[in-house]
């Protein structure tokens, strides 16, 4: 099956990796063509705990997207 993995959907690729998450290679190769599907010119968010002030960090981020909103 991992000469298809090219042609699964994002959902059947997830699907995969959960009942392939023992098997190193399987699991690898599933999550590179996974990670290569994604669009370099998506906006990114902060992991919470890597920031300074999380609290008051994610919150910023919050209202902003709550003003894209309106």
């Amino acid at each position: 099956m991992m000469q298809n993995l090219s042609e699964m959907t994002t959902t059947q690729l997830k699907q995969y990796l959960s009942e392939h998450r023992n098997d190193e290679e399987a699991f690898g190769a599933a999550l590179q063509i996974l990670i290569n599907r994604r669009d370099p010119n998506a906006s990114r968010q902060p992991y919470p705990f890597d920031l300074d002030d999380p609290t008051s960090e994610v919150e910023a981020i919050f209202k902003e997207k709550l003003k894209q909103a309106e």
